[in-house]
């Protein structure tokens, strides 16, 4: 049994032109989306700034609202449930925000941080029980249980970070949504992070849905990944199928431009064309197509529908598996 399922997710914004006109047109941030996640399992979810990756992870926990759809958690769905029936389920799906300092309430101390959870849900059946779990849940993370007292200003970037994970993990949840939580670090403390959240996977079980819009952080900590492009997935499979063998021409592009190590094996870079194209106003036909090199008649006026093109290997293009650069 699946422990998250999103079926046919959308989150439209309405734009509004004036205080007294009617809303018209919206921003279609989150369109149509479905996809599943295993207990235990990580799913990487990538993609350019703004294609909608944020915004879904938020609609999953209900920070944002779904215009439509359903979202069901160990087969409850929780996209109707009001506050009272949503707080008991809370205790499964947590969220790591991807700023560690924006996060953090500065006027609160860690301990108040990462108590808060355990005070809503009722979890420490008295003050040194509490504080006796404040604690080990800074160890746990890799901070020293005296820091307790101190407020956010006074830690670094990265123990920000572990400040957020902590308060993720107090209330021991099943699935974390871990939203870009190291694009703002340094290079050397994403490693540190990425490092913690898998040790943490592995003693705990919890199943992450990560996402990032840097593809090789996603291939070294994801079983499988999805990407997303305009509201849309538009390729999802295990990490090295994806980077070994993409079949879309956007993971192509992506994946051309993520650094080689080694300069023998360097990729040729993909520069795509123009801009993404308005969420407010999609084109027609594949979304992709205003920018794709190999885009075809067809690609302008039919939707591509997402479908297995290998064995567990699935992508919305109509020229799927086709090399940019090897058409014609």
């Amino acid at each position: 049994m699946s422990l998250l399922e999103v079926k046919n997710l959308k989150v439209h914004f309405p734009v509004k032109t004036g205080m007294f006109r009617p809303v018209r047109e919206f921003v279609k941030a989150v369109d149509d989306v479905s996809f599943s996640l295993e207990p235990g399992e990580t799913l990487g979810l990538v993609g350019e700034s703004g294609c909608g990756k944020t915004t879904l992870g938020r609609a999953i926990v209900r920070l944002v609202e779904p215009t439509s759809g359903r979202v069901l958690l160990d087969s409850e769905d929780i996209t109707r449930m009001n506050g009272s029936e949503l707080r008991p389920r809370r205790r499964k799906l947590q969220m790591i925000f991807q700023d560690p300092f924006g996060s953090l309430n500065p006027r609160m101390t860690v301990e108040q941080i990462v108590g808060e959870a355990l005070d809503i849900h009722r979890l420490a059946e008295s003050s040194s029980a509490r504080q006796a779990r404040i604690a080990e849940l800074l160890g746990a993370v890799g901070l020293d249980p005296a820091y307790a007292q101190r407020y956010p200003h006074e830690f670094s970037g990265g123990q920000r970070q572990r400040i957020g994970i902590a308060r993720a993990l107090a209330i021991e949840p099943r699935l974390i949504i871990c939203d870009e939580p190291v694009s703002a670090l340094d290079v050397s403390v994403q490693a540190q992070i990425i490092n913690l959240l898998q040790d943490l996977q592995q003693q705990r079980g919890i199943a992450y849905l990560f996402i990032a819009h840097d593809l090789a952080v996603v291939e070294h900590i994801s079983r499988r990944v999805m990407v997303m492009y305009l509201g849309k997935i538009v390729e999802t499979a295990d990490a090295k199928s994806i980077v070994r063998e993409p079949k879309h021409p956007y993971t192509q592009a992506l994946i051309s431009a993520v650094p080689e190590v080694d300069p023998e094996t360097r990729r040729r870079r993909i520069v795509l064309p123009g801009d993404v194209p308005s969420p407010i106003h999609p084109p027609p036909g594949c979304p992709f197509h205003p920018r794709c090199p190999i885009a075809e008649d067809r690609c302008r006026a039919e939707v591509p529908p997402l479908r297995e093109i290998a064995p567990q290997h699935w992508a919305a293009c109509h020229l799927a598996g086709t090399k940019i650069g090897a058409k014609g």
